[in-house]
């Protein structure tokens, strides 16, 4: 397909992706046979956390007392647009049963699964979003137990925005632990929880890697990579916005890709020339500029029919779009994880706020998959019943 790369990226999320396989894999089988006793002495070792594992409701109590009264306003803001959209997508899984035949029932049920393990990370960042996605979600859909856990930080524990955000979105039980020690824990059904059937939630390869491992014995939402974006523009918008969409994405992370697809090629400059101007004063410059001189890529096309094209070949986790017809690409688009349509649907608002899931598809999973949503923790399982005279009849064929 037609495209002329102004800027190409001289690395892929691949490139120098960590063997991490044998590390989680040592983990895991050490953690299995070891129980409680060899999960704790890991989170020792790399949480650097030795206080109490399952919060009390007295710890939960203290935690949420530390959290300021704006920030808990704008928890529950989030938390009340993720938990009515996820209610208007469950009711579009329904029961149903219809006679196929005379005598012949054939039926759906829509059953959630008993048990979630929700990963929020809280390393760098105290990723409070994460809590509500992943644990809003779970409550809606029915889920009987839900477990959150997240990375403590060493002598002082889980951060306290991450811990009332879990609290009020319905979680169980809070776990200060991370890792792949923490994904085994809940895997397992360590300290007394009850064997997760899914886990959902971001975090680092470590993380990924022990989820993917484990697949098969539980579920897991995606396999997930390093955010990704693609701002697909045209002359209706400026460089400077461009730039500053872009790098809102790549300070993520290192090998986080962040992509401008444009049909002007005086915007293209000026984003490029924007992001340069911009990383001088950035705060994240470090990471942002480092992603975007080596992940990043600017893609020049002619037309809305090639810029289709191209950005589901991409099949991007964020799909920004600042056109002068948004809704083309709406109508016409089909790879993509989130879509954010207008200039002033900024994708931190579906990061954080607005209601949509974070948890999307990365590294071209989008081609076939979409991201966390109620459905994710439900199952549909059919049913059937025969009259005799049914039975006799279907039996002949």
């Amino acid at each position: 397909m037609p495209r002329d790369y102004l800027k190409k990226a001289t690395l892929t999320p691949q490139s120098h992706a960590s063997d991490v396989h044998d590390t989680v894999i040592g983990i895991l089988e050490d953690i299995k046979a070891g129980g409680d006793a060899k999960a704790l002495e890991y989170a020792t070792k790399f949480d650097k956390y030795e206080g109490t594992i399952l919060l009390t409701q007295a710890d939960i109590d203290a935690a949420c007392a530390l959290v300021s009264d704006k920030l808990k306003a704008d928890i529950q803001f989030a938390h009340a647009n993720v938990k009515k959209f996820a209610e208007q997508q469950k009711a579009t899984l329904t029961d149903i049963e219809v006679e196929m035949a005379p005598g012949f029932i054939a039926g759906q049920k829509a059953i959630p699964v008993e048990a979630a393990g929700c990963y929020v990370p809280g390393g760098r960042y105290s990723h409070i979003a994460s809590a509500i996605m992943t644990v809003t979600t779970a409550k809606v859909a029915g889920v009987k137990h839900i477990t959150a856990c997240s990375p403590p930080r060493p002598g002082v524990g889980i951060a306290p925005a991450i811990v009332y955000a879990a609290h009020i979105c319905g979680a169980d039980k809070i776990m200060a632990m991370g890792g792949v020690q923490a994904v085994a824990a809940m895997t397992y059904g360590l300290f007394g929880l009850p064997k997760a059937n899914i886990l959902v939630g971001p975090g680092n390869q470590f993380v990924a890697e022990a989820k993917r491992q484990l697949f098969g014995r539980v579920g897991i939402d995606l396999f997930a990579g390093p955010t990704e974006t693609l701002v697909i523009a045209d002359d209706t918008v400026d460089g400077e916005l461009c730039a500053t969409d872009l790098l809102g994405q790549a300070e993520h992370g290192p090998n986080s890709p962040a992509i401008l697809l444009t049909n002007s090629e005086q915007l293209a400059h000026d984003t490029m020339a924007q992001v340069q101007e911009q990383l001088k004063t950035l705060e994240t410059a470090e990471i942002a500029g480092k992603a975007w001189e080596d992940y990043g890529q600017v893609i020049l096309c002619d037309s809305y029919e090639e810029m289709v094209a191209v950005a589901d070949d991409i099949a991007s986790e964020h799909v920004q779009v600042m056109t002068k017809d948004p809704d083309y690409f709406l109508n016409n688009m089909t790879n993509y994880g989130a879509l954010f349509l207008g200039a002033e649907t900024n994708v931190s608002y579906g990061d954080k706020v607005v209601g949509t899931n974070h948890t999307l598809p990365t590294k071209k999973a989008a081609r076939y998959t979409g991201g966390l949503w109620v459905g994710k923790f439900i199952k549909t399982c059919t049913y059937q019943r025969l009259t005799e005279e049914a039975s006799h009849r279907i039996g002949e064929y």
